[in-house]
């Protein structure tokens, strides 16, 4: 009997390490358009200090990170056990604020090329580093509550025990990889002037390489994250909505490149609308516009 009881307990732990490594990778997949937003923003931010002061910076954000994840993955199981009818509208809530992010960066870059002149002058002013870091936690706490409520909603269906592991891991892992990804990304201009200084022709062919490569892949990497999020959120927007689902799904765009294609579209178009309504009142309360 007690022999019987223990492999009935094993096996139990065991479907639940199933169900946690499956929808760990199911949710890693949904937040994919705010960690690619996540490590552009992150890798930019970074840029501009003084080489022996960017490792330190980043560690110093990602610590915060992980107390931000800390403090929201708590609440988001509360929410889930106390509220759980919020968590479709947070979702909803979240996709239309990456839509509108992605929307506002494309107006930006499109139709305000002087302000975004402007803009890139002032960030060339000298900024404390605790000012930098504290504002780089900030900025990471609203994409962090983005990615922890965008996995609840994956998980919802599931006991608090499997939730619980799921956004732990989620917190933890997509910390580790964004400021581990960020942190070699900011050092590889050093990497390439490094093997610019060797006696070799191959290292110093290979660091010239990497030093023209890397602006381009900054700016790649920043078209790479706003695509994703028009992608992730428009995605969330046609799950949830009723009627934009259905009609979807009966004229199988749902699903594969058409699938995909909808979702853009409808990121594109939920993005616009919400740019119409927040930015004239933004506007009109006399407060800057984010970025």
């Amino acid at each position: 009997m007690a022999f019987a009881s223990l492999f009935t307990l094993l096996d139990d732990i065991t479907a639940v390490l199933d169900d946690v490594a499956m929808m760990t990778k199911v949710a890693a997949k949904k937040t994919a358009g705010v960690v690619g937003d996540d490590l552009a923003l992150n890798a930019n931010q970074v840029t501009g200090v003084q080489a022996d002061r960017e490792l330190p910076i980043v560690w110093a954000v990602a610590k915060g990170s992980l107390v931000n994840k800390a403090v929201l993955v708590p609440l988001a199981l509360v929410l889930s056990v106390f509220l759980p009818q919020l968590i479709t509208p947070l979702l909803m809530i979240g996709g239309a604020f990456l839509c509108f992010e992605g929307v506002e960066k494309l107006l930006h870059k499109f139709l305000n090329r002087q302000v975004a002149h402007d803009q890139h002058a002032a960030s060339d002013e000298i900024v404390d580093e605790k000012t930098k870091i504290k504002g780089a936690i900030r900025t990471d706490f609203i994409l962090s509550a983005e990615i922890i409520i965008i996995a609840l909603g994956v998980v919802s269906a599931y006991s608090i025990l499997t939730k619980s592991l799921v956004l732990a891991c989620i917190g933890i892992g997509i910390t580790f990889v964004v400021y581990g990804l960020v942190g070699g990304i900011v050092k590889m201009d050093d990497l390439g002037f490094w093997l610019m200084n060797r006696q070799s022709a191959l290292p110093r062919t290979l660091g010239r390489g990497i030093i023209a490569f890397m602006p381009w892949f900054m700016r790649a990497l920043s078209i790479v994250g706003t695509l994703a999020m028009f992608l992730v959120g428009g995605g969330i927007i046609a799950h949830n909505m009723g009627f934009v689902h259905d009609f979807l799904h009966a004229r199988h765009w749902d699903s594969g490149l058409s699938g995909n294609l909808a979702n853009l579209i409808i990121g594109l178009i939920t993005g616009a609308l919400v740019c119409a309504v927040v930015l004239p009142l933004m506007k009109l309360l006399g407060k800057k516009e984010p970025h």
